[in-house]
């Protein structure tokens, strides 16, 4: 029987793929949207929860796991990655580390028409800032995550997920 997939983007998948790819640490800063993918992260064995208090720590601390030899990746809203542009750039940029960013994509729609201006800066900061993303919006779309990775780890940069279901799957 052929596997139905689904048009949310399920946490079971974010997390399958992070797992696929070898992460050790999650950087992040806990928000409402990204509850049921934090309950499985917490409740696997294979991975450490790092909270962070404000976006910018996330890049200093997934720089500090990578140099150590750790795999980590870093969930952030595209409005706390675009309020982190200068620890962006100091830490991962400055330091060469390979590090996916899985960047919440509020107020992006798929039509165009924007509902939050965040959304219309989000592309123009990552353009900006010189770094690849591919944008996931379903479980389809999945596989873009490990080659996420394999960038990250070939140009020795950070390299964004841009997750255009704002999570959705994930309630």
């Amino acid at each position: 029987m052929a596997q139905v997939e689904s048009a949310n983007l399920n946490p079971e998948t974010v997390l399958a793929e992070m797992k696929k790819n070898g992460v050790t640490h999650v950087v992040w800063l806990p928000d409402s949207e990204t509850n049921w993918l934090y309950m499985l992260m917490k409740n696997d064995p294979e991975l450490d929860l790092i909270p962070v208090s404000r976006e910018g720590q996330a890049f200093s601390v997934a720089a500090g796991l990578s140099v150590g030899g750790k795999n980590p990746v870093i969930l952030i809203q595209n409005t706390g990655m675009m309020e982190s542009g200068d620890s962006l750039r100091g830490w991962c940029l400055g330091m060469n580390i390979p590090v996916v960013m899985m960047v919440g994509y509020r107020g992006y729609t798929r039509h165009g028409v924007n509902s939050d201006t965040a959304a219309t800066y989000t592309e123009r900061f990552l353009n900006a800032f010189g770094i690849q993303y591919y944008l996931v919006e379903n479980d389809s779309d999945a596989e873009r995550i490990s080659v996420a990775f394999e960038e990250a780890q070939q140009t020795k940069r950070p390299v964004a997920i841009l997750v255009g279901d704002e999570y959705h799957g994930f309630h």
